[in-house]
């Protein structure tokens, strides 16, 4: 008895990709993810840019507003301002001032000092002395004098060595060496001890001695040393020996 024969079944073929298709597959899948990506970017910043602009709209829009309300306010409000009359031009510019105007203008201000504020600060018993000791005034070591004498006879003596500066004149309130001489003015001269550098020939530095000089205040009948009359105003010095420190003519 002949047999049934049943056919074979079919093998399915497995449908696993290749490596290459995989990758394929895998690099589409990430372009696209990466354009996806970039739309939205894109579509964001045109929202954004959106929104900025209506919001530059809208505060343009405020301040539109605000300007129009300020002007109506002021528009409703009464002009108290007087109108100027506008100036007339002057034809020529290089104009010449008249006599009449050059003696109507007032001088210019004046900046130099006046002396009032030394005045206030140079003030002993209610008077203004005429004279401010320099900064390089110094007091002398040595033991200098003053002799007074009247008719060739010593009346007088005075030691210089208390002080840096001595006045003389007639007025006894401020001057430390008095002088009743009618010729005499109030505040005739100071004898002034200065500091001066001198440079040392031995060595070659710089050496301070201080020095006695005498300066005329400006005085009516001036001042004269050794029976010559000295510059006002100016430091003449003193040397030991000088015989004649005369105050009146």
């Amino acid at each position: 008895m002949p047999r049934s024969v049943s056919p074979e079944p079919r093998r399915r073929r497995s449908r696993s990709r290749s490596p290459v298709s995989r990758s394929r597959t895998s690099k589409n899948d990430r372009e696209r993810d990466y354009g996806r990506d970039k739309e939205k970017e894109r579509r964001g910043r045109q929202d954004k840019e959106r929104q900025r602009s209506r919001s530059r709209s809208r505060s343009r829009d405020r301040r539109e507003r605000s300007r129009s309300r300020d002007r109506d306010r002021r528009s409703s409000k009464p002009s108290t301002s007087k109108a100027l009359a506008p100036r007339p031009r002057s034809r020529s510019r290089s104009r010449s001032a008249s006599p009449s105007e050059e003696k109507n203008k007032p001088p210019p201000p004046n900046f130099a000092a006046s002396g009032l504020l030394a005045a206030e600060s140079n003030n002993f018993k209610g008077i203004v002395l005429k004279y401010n000791e320099p900064p390089e005034a110094r007091k002398s070591l040595r033991n200098w004098r003053v002799y007074v004498f009247k008719d060739g006879k010593e009346v007088d003596m005075f030691q210089l060595n208390r002080q840096s500066a001595y006045l003389i004149g007639r007025d006894k309130i401020v001057c430390d060496i008095p002088a009743e001489h009618p010729s005499t003015s109030k505040q005739h001269a100071v004898i002034q001890f200065r500091q001066i550098w001198e440079k040392n020939p031995e060595t070659g530095k710089d050496k301070g001695i201080v020095k006695p000089f005498v300066i005329d205040l400006e005085s009516a009948n001036g001042t004269m040393v050794n029976e010559e009359k000295i510059p006002t105003s100016r430091y003449y010095e003193l040397r030991s020996g000088d015989g004649g420190l005369l105050i009146h003519l």
